[in-house]
C-alpha cells in the first residue's frame, strides 16, 4: 500500500486539489438556471474537478 501511495503521490494530491477547486468554483460560480452539466450539482462538479486535477498530476509522475 505504501508503495501505492508513493508511486501516485502527485497524482493523489492534484486530485485533491482538483475536487476541491471543483466544489469551490460549483460554490461560487455555479448555475444559476440548473441547466448546465457539470456545475448545476456540487457532485459533478467534484467529480469533475478530481478527474481533472488527477490526469494533471498524473502528468508530473515519472
Amino acid at each position: 500500500m505504501t508503495n501505492y501511495i508513493k508511486k501516485y503521490k502527485m497524482t493523489l494530491i492534484f486530485s485533491g486539489l482538483g475536487a476541491l477547486a471543483g466544489y469551490t468554483y460549483y460554490y461560487f460560480v455555479g448555475c444559476a438556471d440548473g441547466t448546465c452539466a457539470i456545475t448545476s450539482n456540487p457532485i459533478n462538479s467534484t467529480l469533475y474537478g478530481t478527474l481533472m486535477g488527477g490526469l494533471l498530476g498524473d502528468m508530473f509522475r515519472k
